[in-house]
């Protein structure tokens, strides 16, 4: 016996495949619903230092405020974020359900490590946080403000050290801005860089080097005890319950933060974007993340869209134009 299906039975039958078919891929691209979505924060650095802190409170508060039904933190530590950036271009192209926590120091970062790799080959969602750096020296030290400590940059620049973090980090970019800011050439900048904060700060107390370079969270203790004395803090004004005076007011024209973000892979297409970015917009108005910066001394610096992305293309220039003066960029 014979079977005869017509066309048009045929062409019904393709048609709804190719509709499921369709439904299917939409239905796997589309961003998932805030309660449903499940992240991955990549954290580009071992566990403890800022960028997993920060990684850490973003899936605490996440969840906490019923933005997202998990999130999870990895770490890829490695030539100051470059390792995990790299992972993330290759790895997370069009995934809408990955973030990248980064800043200021994976720009110089990128630079010094000649990485293959770029913020432009990833998608910026929002500038988050900023932390204002501060300069201290030993208690008994003979500098007792920012002019002081000018003055003997000027006179020999070569003999006033400075401790902080990696080589290129925003410590050592801040040294360099504050030897060129007073006068004297900024390409002779005597930077000792430390992998820690606790070496660094033997070191000052010690009276190893002659001032000391960080966030203002990290020297606050040694502050209070007397032990340190800050000398000037970079904000554009006076911080809040901090009793130590700006650059500017002192006559140094230094402004400088320490700020952190939050990126996306590569490849996304317009929906993930909007559910990335309105999953962070939302977090950062949460009593649970004003309660995170209150805790750890970072200030909410929210920026997002056209404005986050001329912000980092103003930072990408002066960034590269320190690192080359200070020798670390040919």
């Amino acid at each position: 016996m014979s079977v005869v299906v017509k066309t048009s039975a045929i062409k019904t039958v393709r048609a709804v495949t190719f509709a499921c078919l369709a439904f299917a891929v939409a239905f796997a691209a589309a961003p998932a619903s805030a309660q449903d979505m499940e992240l991955k924060i990549i954290a580009p650095a071992a566990p403890g230092g800022g960028w997993d802190q920060t990684a850490r409170s973003i899936q605490q508060v996440l969840i906490a405020e019923k933005l997202a039904r998990n999130a999870q933190v990895i770490n890829i530590p490695g030539a100051g974020g470059t390792v995990g950036l790299a992972q993330f271009v290759t790895g997370a192209k069009g995934d809408g359900h990955q973030l990248m926590v980064n800043g200021f120091v994976m720009m110089g970062a990128i630079l010094r490590n000649k990485s293959p790799v770029s913020l432009s080959q990833i998608t910026p969602i929002a500038r988050i946080t900023e932390e204002t750096q501060i300069m201290v020296v030993p208690a008994n030290s003979p500098i007792k403000n920012a002019k002081d400590l000018a003055e003997a940059v000027k006179k020999d620049v070569a003999k006033v050290t400075f401790a902080g973090g990696s080589a290129g980090g925003v410590d050592h970019i801040m040294a360099a801005l504050f030897v060129g800011a007073v006068g004297a050439d900024a390409s002779k900048v005597n930077y000792v860089a430390f992998s820690g904060g606790g070496e660094s700060l033997a070191a000052i107390l010690g009276g190893k080097v002659t001032a000391g370079i960080s966030g203002v969270s990290e020297y606050e203790g040694q502050i209070k005890a007397g032990k340190l004395r800050a000398i000037g803090v970079t904000s554009p004004k006076r911080l809040p319950g901090v009793d130590v005076p700006t650059f500017k007011e002192q006559g140094i024209d230094l402004v400088l933060t320490n700020w952190r973000s939050v990126f996306a892979p590569p490849g996304l297409n317009d929906a993930q974007k909007k559910a990335l970015g309105d999953v962070v917009a939302k977090m950062v108005k949460t009593n649970g993340w004003k309660e995170v910066l209150k805790a750890k001394g970072w200030d909410d610096a929210y920026l997002a869209g056209d404005d986050f992305a001329k912000f980092l293309t103003a930072e990408q220039a002066r960034v590269t134009a320190v690192m080359k003066t200070v020798g670390l960029v040919k």
